[in-house]
């Protein structure tokens, strides 16, 4: 009789170890695996934000102010040299349509850093801007700050200085 209540308790406790083994193992077998956020690629945003400044720049020679300020983000600021702040993308329009009126049409950017993350990067760069009869209208440096928004990289912050002299007119 001691042998079969063994064999019974042998055989409860072996049935145990075999369904504790199968939960574990469906358990660890269901468990989500995280999928790796892929790095970001700096260099492949740089050419995003230069073919950004290739569209800006022609559609300022063609006389298009409104892809200009598509450009930017809606909360934008342009911070240029000798005015006020200029805050918001329907502003920075008006201000690129008053540059275009007067005939300034001819803007050459030159991408010289990038540095930043997925969410903002930050561009330094030097500006040759001309009208269209070629006459200088401002050469200097900028720094500007992207943002994504709806998915492409707009400018977030345009700030701008000239290497030109001070005027003493």
């Amino acid at each position: 009789m001691f042998a079969i209540l063994l064999i019974l308790l042998t055989k409860s406790i072996m049935k145990k170890i075999i369904l504790t083994a199968l939960i574990a193992t469906t358990l660890f077998a269901c468990k989500e695996t995280a999928t790796p956020k892929p790095e970001f690629d700096l260099a492949n945003a740089k050419k995003e934000i230069e073919a950004a400044n290739e569209t800006l720049t022609n559609a300022l020679a063609k006389g298009d102010s409104a892809t200009v300020g598509n450009s930017y983000t809606m909360d934008a600021k342009f911070l240029e040299s000798n005015i006020p702040a200029v805050v918001g993308r329907a502003k920075i329009q008006n201000l690129w349509a008053g540059y275009i009126n007067m005939g300034a049409t001819k803007l050459k950017l030159t991408t010289l850093d990038v540095w930043g993350n997925e969410n903002l990067i930050t561009e330094e760069g030097t500006y040759d801007f001309k009208s269209k009869e070629d006459k200088p209208v401002g050469i200097g440096k900028y720094m500007a700050v992207w943002k994504k928004e709806d998915g492409k990289w707009k400018l977030y912050r345009d700030m701008a200085n000239s290497d030109l002299p001070i005027s003493k007119e």
